[in-house]
């Protein structure tokens, strides 16, 4: 045997024993990752009540310092952060941290509960009914994609181990797929649906895989980010940027004057940041946690093909001078890739265009694993049948008698 036919021999047996071994966690991966692809525009459409308010021409939004007063007041509860959407025609979202007064800002009973969202209507300021079905489901979707529903430690590292796997599993099916010649590149693309079904079921395998390999190989690079902590700290230093440094990042801190009760209103905070970064977007709005931290709004564009870079300010709460200020467009290149891993995972890096483009692809993932296993499948009973004959065809031409020792 040739040593490039033996090479080639290699990858696919190692194509195929890998696939085999990951291929039913591979494909519940896939699959839930597909059907989260759309996860916020789902929840919108079914749930219109919750996410959208009917309003009319009278109606005027409040300012949003009365909205978080009164929200306080009615749940007795700080506000911690809100989400206000650039459709004027949306809810908004706050996260309220439970038995917690307006005035408290000890950061040592401020992490003694967790927040809780709630969705208010921007122009009267009562709280939106919020219906939990859809938001169960995906949670779970979320929870089976990510760990497979068993517990976090363990569910992360089957799930991070076959995602290795599938790495391999890209890598060594384009070595494979690689035609010996070039004249022949196009028969790997094409699907000859004008012949029988196992054909069929092969070309369907080496074409999707193709197509989707550059996709597939970023999701899992980058979802392995949320299974290792070793590869996530790894991938930081080979970037010369932390992954996730939002998590863990502390506000700057506002200068405390003698007044401490002389707050500047949220809503100054953000018509400075509207003003600062000047075009249509969501804004996230995260209120001070002590004393004597700052606050950060962040904005992100919207629209069919909006970028996910985001841009971030904080404010001085006190005297309302602008403490930092962090264009996504002034970063390193370096930068940039850290901080885009979730959006490069899930899709919504270019909004909902590359999300469409992401489901397609994730379809194509989650057919892999079926088809892989019909080739090994086919490729078995061919086997089988081949030593049928062959063994068949020894006995018809052998001119040998048995004697009566081989009878009995």
């Amino acid at each position: 045997m040739k040593k490039k036919n033996r090479l080639r021999k290699f990858f696919n047996d190692v194509h195929l024993w890998l696939g085999i071994a990951s291929g039913l966690i591979l494909f519940i991966v896939c699959l839930t990752g597909t059907i989260y692809t759309f996860r916020t525009e789902i929840e919108h459409l079914a749930n219109q009540s919750q996410f959208y308010v009917k309003t009319d021409s009278r109606s005027v939004i409040l300012p949003v310092d009365t909205i978080i007063t009164r929200l306080e007041k009615q749940l007795t509860g700080k506000v911690t952060s809100m989400q206000i959407p650039a459709d004027s025609m949306m809810t908004y979202q706050l996260s309220v941290r439970p038995g917690l007064g307006q005035t408290d800002h000890d950061s040592a009973k401020a992490t003694e509960s967790r927040p809780k969202n709630y969705f208010v209507n921007p122009y009267t300021g009562n709280l939106v009914p919020q219906e939990s079905g859809l938001s169960d489901f995906f949670a779970n979707v979320m929870k089976m994609h990510r760990w497979l529903l068993l517990d976090n430690a363990t569910g992360r590292l089957i799930v991070g181990s076959a995602t290795i796997i599938f790495v391999f599993l890209i890598l060594s099916g384009l070595i494979i797929w690689l035609p010996a010649r070039l004249k022949n590149w196009k028969k790997g693309l094409a699907i000859k649906f004008s012949s029988n079904w196992k054909r069929i079921n092969h070309d369907l395998h080496n074409a999707f895989g193709f197509y989707a390999c550059v996709l597939l190989l970023v999701m899992a690079l980058t979802g392995l980010c949320w299974s290792f902590e070793w590869y996530r700290d790894g991938l930081g230093k080979l970037l010369g940027a932390k992954v996730f440094r939002g998590r863990g990042e502390k506000p700057m801190q506002s200068m405390l004057p003698a007044d401490t009760t002389a707050i500047i209103p949220l809503s100054n905070h953000i018509v400075k940041a509207n003003i600062l970064f000047p075009y249509r977007g969501d804004l996230r709005v995260n209120l001070p946690a002590e004393t004597r931290s700052s606050v950060s709004i962040t904005k992100n564009k919207t629209g069919f093909f909006a970028f996910a870079g985001p841009d971030k300010v904080q404010f001085d709460q006190f005297t309302g001078k602008m403490l930092k200020r962090e264009r996504f467009a002034d970063k390193r290149f370096n930068e940039k890739i850290a901080d885009l891993i979730k959006p490069l995972h899930t899709g919504e890096i270019y909004g909902a265009f590359s999300k469409i483009i992401y489901f397609l692809v994730s379809l194509m993932a989650t057919t892999l694993p079926v088809t892989g296993t019909l080739i090994w499948i086919n490729k078995l009973k061919k086997k089988r049948k081949r030593k049928t004959i062959t063994g068949l065809r020894t006995i018809s031409v052998s001119d040998k008698k048995p004697s009566e020792a081989e009878i009995a």
